[in-house]
């Protein structure tokens, strides 16, 4: 056998080597990758992956060829495939044989650490000694720790091997990998984070005695002794940032890992590794348990040692630049980038301390004001984040550009604008000053600069051609235009909306105040309207100045009628037909322009109301001589919806009457609708039909905008239906509005379907694939600048192209198409939202024929964007006595088609690894990878929407008939001794009424099951809301067939779920459910026990614990767990998930 092994071990010793060898001949190679392929390797890219054979003989044969008698390529693929073989097939092994797999790998470390083996060997015999720790579990490493210590001890080249194999350790925690089950993989995270108080200090005592032991021998001019105990250095700093992404941060600082690498910082052998473990610390977020204060003195005390490196990098930098070199430079370059996450993240650990504050800040303007350009572009990330972020308006809760820093941490609106106040304390004149300064001078290109001021800019690096599309720096200039552009704007309007709507200050001020801030601001305002600018650049940042001073003119509107003259004169001053698209900023000046009217109406409140004629004279003025545009005048009558908001329900029905009336005109005509919406082909006529097709979309898009200023503000979206149709100033408006948009996304998704696509012309089928646009978003990638320019005419907003133009081409067509989509769903969503009037003046059948006579042929971006924008909000708003009328049939045919769909694209996806999806790309060539990401996120936007739409229905609104279940002991507080009959639930819980209809509950029922083995948390957290109600409908009730379902199929696809990998932080939701079931049905149903029986090495005496333990633990309610709750859960997690 041995001689067998022997034989085989040096024939593929020599096929691997005629693989590798590039003077191989193409017959020689392939007649090597044959007979590897033949006898156990298939070769792709020199990466060899397991087949059949005796995993016996593999391992052996590897075992050989990993012997220092064969060449480094040979032991670098047999350690390969040793790792592969443990990671594949590790379970056909004994027990005993994994322990001598073990003991053997730990033996083939130890040995490999010698001076003369290279550094790729000692890795992968690292790597292997860790898989096999992630396959056996935290057994097999308590096992192994001390022998692995006693190793460290021997010298510095077994300490390297030894800190080799803790970084790759927890590699499966930092890297998702499926084929580390969920169970096993949160077993091993339990089992690392429980020795992390081994790990950390083995890692810091290396570290110490290593750096200290290099220093030494480099000091006695023993160059070997110190490049390898450097090398022990190098390979714990790696150790510890594979563990900075997780391991508590409270522990990296109680076991001295933080000074550790500080102290390294000082080095500049060691201190780019050491750097990037603070690039990692300073990203972590800070918890909201009771652990946070210590979590901001760790921070503090990293930050002290980032802060003494940075000042004394800018003192040298200012003293003597010629002393530092490019590696200087790149080191400062990331210390500044630590610098920068720490202020993005976790600026609160430092913001109480003013001094310390003061002092980051200053910094940071050291680093922003640099002449390396490299340093300047770091730094200036943070300050337009850190100046964007303080210059919100103080009422504003969020950053809706999700672009901000942490400076206020989990407190009310009035603390953190308390500690906003603070901090702008903090920026003085001087610093403000020298950031514009900075900003302007940076401005200038290299090539551009005139010789003459050359020399005045000194050593300062300038923006250059040698900087375009370089890595980050391709942003630069966009982001330096933005921050010189709109800063002032920013800060004006900040300042604006303090002193007049922020506070209430003003309102209750002195009359001296009054009339010395009236003098002021009436300075700059009419400093503002002398402005004649013509650059519409220029004229929409003017723009901006003018409507920030809508909160100035709500207090003192004698000057409203000028700032609206000035804005009508700006409007004129710029053309409204362009012929060339690259002139088109005049015609996004112009839209804001025209937005300017709606802030102005906001911020003025009933200032602009004595105005609104003289408006609505200049608009009819405009039209009649053809220079309003429609998307224009859009946006000037949604101003005037926010102006009518102000003065009344009668003023509202007035204005909606006067601008909607003409619409109404047109929009109701038979002769149009007969033309274009009565066959497909009609629809293709329409969309040569230029003018008529954008008018149309004009129109719906107006419907829209209507809806929304009108009425309830969209806060009460989340709220049940309004009953009252007086209540609503549009009630009365949609049974004219309603019909003719349901004929037109009738006849639209007519198009997709096979026997009318055939038929269609080119062009329309051309158009109906996916934008680039669109492209881009799925794969989350920039938009180029020509798709930019081009989807300025997405929105149809300037009349559907370019002048002369009378047909419309591929890309007007499929913006109108997907425009009227995206407005046609929101305004039958918003429509719903009203109430009564909306069910019923319109019928329950025909808008079910409208919007799901075409489902099967619908791509699955068009069927999430139904459900979103409308189905979601008919239902959540369709009244109790009207759900029969309405919901049956809406939703039988959605979910119908969507289980079907989905499921099979979620086959797909496990078993090819691809989702079969049925939109079209538009792509004929392209990666397939970057087609197989677009796929899964579509299939993983329906999923979840559909998830969503599941979870709106379990929503305690919608089921107020169902009491809250809650367990406390072994005694739950619900009665359930006399279960009703599930009728009783028909009218007072939509879950409930969708139970009672089984052609609708049997796919929905069917989805929440499979749910549970897709790799989607997401969707797995909103489903389990709705299996929570189902699960308590079957306790309720005395349905048979229901708790049959609950008891059997339902438990068992929950405790499958908890399996998954992708449900780990669903956990403790999944055993929620497993919890209800078990102690309020197993008493009426044999099958939960049934189940847990038949679940592998669970015997009747650990069914009987384990049902004992789950009565004493109580049943949260649910909702988001707080932080103890969370910890709790997962420790009843695991230990449920080990008994799985």
């Amino acid at each position: 056998m041995d001689a067998s092994n022997n034989s085989t071990a040096s024939n593929v010793a020599q096929a691997i080597l005629a693989v590798l060898d590039y003077n191989s001949t193409p017959d020689a190679r392939r007649a090597a990758v044959a007979f590897l392929e033949s006898v156990w390797f298939g070769v792709f890219d020199c990466v060899f992956k397991v087949k059949s054979g005796d995993i016996r003989v593999l391992a052996h044969v590897s075992l050989l060829l990993v012997k220092k008698e064969c060449s480094s390529e040979i032991r670098l693929h047999a350690f390969k495939m040793l790792q592969h073989l443990v990671r594949l097939r590790w379970e056909e092994l004994s027990p005993s044989e994994r322990r001598d797999f073990a003991k053997v790998s730990v033996d083939l470390m130890s040995e490999i650490a010698s001076p003369s083996e290279e550094w790729s060997l000692k890795s992968q015999s690292a790597a292997l000694v860790a898989e096999i720790v992630r396959r056996e579990g935290p057994d097999l490493w308590q096992e192994l720790f001390p022998s692995l210590t006693s190793l460290s001890a021997q010298g510095p080249l077994q300490a390297e091997v030894v800190s080799m194999m803790l970084r790759w350790l927890p590699e499966d925690i930092t890297v998702h990998n499926e084929d580390l089950e969920g169970d096993r993989r949160r077993l091993l995270l339990r089992g690392l984070t429980q020795s992390l108080p081994e790990i950390l200090p083995l890692l810091y005592n290396l570290l110490e005695r290593h750096f200290g032991a290099a220093m030494n021998e480099a000091s006695r001019q023993q160059v070997d002794l110190a490049k390898q105990h450097a090398a022990v250095v190098i390979a714990c700093l790696n150790a510890i940032n594979a563990y900075a992404e997780w391991a508590p941060v409270l522990d990296l600082s109680r076991y001295g890992i933080i000074n550790g690498c500080g102290a390294l910082l000082s080095s500049p052998d060691f201190r780019l590794h050491a750097c990037d473990f603070f690039k990692l610390v300073c990203s972590r977020k800070r918890p909201s348990d009771v652990s946070g204060t210590e979590f901001d003195a760790a921070i503090s005390s990293l930050f002290q040692s980032l802060m003494n490196v940075s000042r004394e990098f800018l003192y040298r930098s200012a003293s003597c630049a010629a002393g530092i070199d490019e590696s200087d430079y790149e080191f400062a370059e990331c210390i500044c980038e630590s610098l920068v996450s720490l202020g993005s993240t976790n600026l609160q650990c430092i913001a109480t301390d003013g001094g310390v504050l003061a002092l980051y800040l200053e910094q940071m303007l050291g680093f922003f004001q640099h002449f390396k350009l490299g340093l300047h572009f770091e730094a200036m990330l943070f300050w337009l984040a850190f100046m964007r972020d303080l210059l919100t308006k103080p009422k504003a809760a969020a950053n809706p550009s999700g672009e901000g820093l942490a400076v206020g941490g989990i407190q009310s609106s009035s603390q953190v604008d308390n500690e906003k106040k603070k901090i702008l304390g903090l920026i003085s004149d001087d610093i403000a000053s020298t950031i514009l300064d900075v900003s302007f001078q940076r401005m200038l290109k290299k090539e551009k600069v005139p010789p003459r001021i050359a020399p005045s800019l000194g050593p300062l690096e300038l923006w250059s051609d040698e900087f375009e599309g370089k890595g980050d720096f391709g942003q630069y200039r966009s982001r330096l235009d933005v921050a010189v552009l709109d800063s002032q704007q920013l800060a004006f309007d900040c300042i604006v909306a303090t002193v007049f709507d922020g506070f209430s200050e003003f309102a209750g001020g002195s009359s001296d105040v009054h009339f010395s801030l009236r003098g002021i601001f009436e300075g700059l305002l009419q400093q503002l309207l002398s402005l004649k600018l013509t650059e519409p650049e220029l004229i929409k940042m003017h723009g901006h100045y003018l409507d920030a001073m809508g909160p100035f003119l709500k207090y003192f509107p004698d000057a409203v009628g000028n700032v609206i003259s000035k804005l009508f004169e700006m409007l004129t001053s710029l053309p409204h037909i362009v012929k060339d698209p690259a002139t088109s900023t005049s015609r996004v000046a112009r839209l804001q322009i025209c937005t300017s009217f709606i802030r102005i109406a906001k911020t003025a409140d009933k200032s602009v109301l004595p105005h609104m004629k003289s408006i609505a004279d200049t608009m009819a003025y405009m039209q009649r001589e053809g220079t309003l545009l429609r998307g224009e005048h859009n946006i000037l009558g949604e101003a005037f919806l926010v102006m009518a908001s102000a003065a009344g329900a009668q003023q509202q029905q007035e204005v909606l009457a006067w601008l909607l009336e003409p619409l109404s005109q047109q929009w109701i005509q038979s002769e149009w609708q007969n033309c274009y919406l009565s066959d497909p082909m009609g629809l293709v006529r329409l969309c040569s039909n230029t003018p008529f097709m954008w008018s149309l979309f004009h129109t719906v898009t107006f419907f829209e905008k209507a809806l929304k200023r009108s009425g309830h503000r969209k806060s009460n979206l989340n709220t049940t239906s309004v009953t009252s149709q007086d209540l609503h100033p549009m009630a009365h408006h949609l049974s004219w509005m309603l019909p003719p948009l349901l004929k037109l996304l009738r006849v639209i998704h007519c198009l997709w379907s096979p026997s009318v696509y055939q038929t269609l012309p080119p062009e329309m089928r051309a158009a109906m694939t996916m934008a680039d646009v669109e492209r881009y978003s799925l794969l989350g990638e920039a938009i180029p600048k020509f798709s930019k320019v081009s989807s300025v005419y997405a929105d149809g907003s300037f009349d559907g192209g370019k002048e002369g133009q009378s047909e419309a081409n591929e890309s007007d067509v499929r913006n109108w198409l997907k425009g009227i989509r995206d407005s046609g769903y929101c305004v039958l969503g918003l429509s719903a939202t009203i109430g009564d009037t909306f069910f019923k003046c319109l019928d329950a059948n025909y808008v079910a024929v409208a919007l799901m006579e075409n489902l099967q042929s619908m791509e699955f971006r068009h069927m999430r964007q139904l459900i979103h924008s409308s189905v979601v909000y008919v239902v959540k708003s369709c009244p109790a006595d009207m759900w029969e009328t309405w919901l049956e049939v809406l939703l039988h045919p959605l979910f119908i088609h969507c289980q079907k769909a989905i499921s099979s694209s979620w086959a797909s996806v496990m078993r090819e690894g691809r989702a079969q999806v049925p939109d079209s790309f538009g792509v004929q060539n392209g990666p397939d990878m970057k087609l197989e990401v677009m796929e899964e996120k579509l299939l993983r936007d329906l999923t979840r929407e559909i998830a969503n739409l599941l979870s709106t229905m379990a929503s305690p609104g919608l089921n107020p008939g169902l009491p809250v279940l809650e367990h406390s002991g072994p005694v739950g507080r619900i009665d359930v001794s006399s279960p009703k009959d599930l009728l009783a639930f028909k009218s007072n819980s939509m879950v409930g009424f969708l139970l009672n209809h089984k052609n609708v509950a049997l796919p929905t029922l069917q989805i929440c099951l499979e749910v549970f083995t897709w790799t989607d948390g997401e969707t797995t957290t909103k489903v389990c809301c709705f299996c929570g109600v189902v699960v308590l409908l079957a306790i309720l009730t005395n349905n048979v067939e229901l708790r049959e379902f609950v008891s059997k199929d339902l438990f068992s696809a929950v405790i499958r779920g908890l399996a998954m990998e992708s449900n780990a932080v669903n956990s403790a939701d999944l055993v929620n459910l497993c919890r209800e079931i078990v102690i309020y049905l197993s008493d009426r149903d044999p099958a939960p026990r049934q189940v847990l029986l038949s679940l592998p090495c669970l015997t009747p005496n650990d069914l009987r614990a384990f049902e004992e333990a789950m009565g004493k633990t109580p049943i949260r309610t649910r909702g988001p767990a707080s932080t103890s709750e969370a910890k709790e859960d997962e420790g009843e997690t695991i230990g449920l998930a080990s008994v799985l």
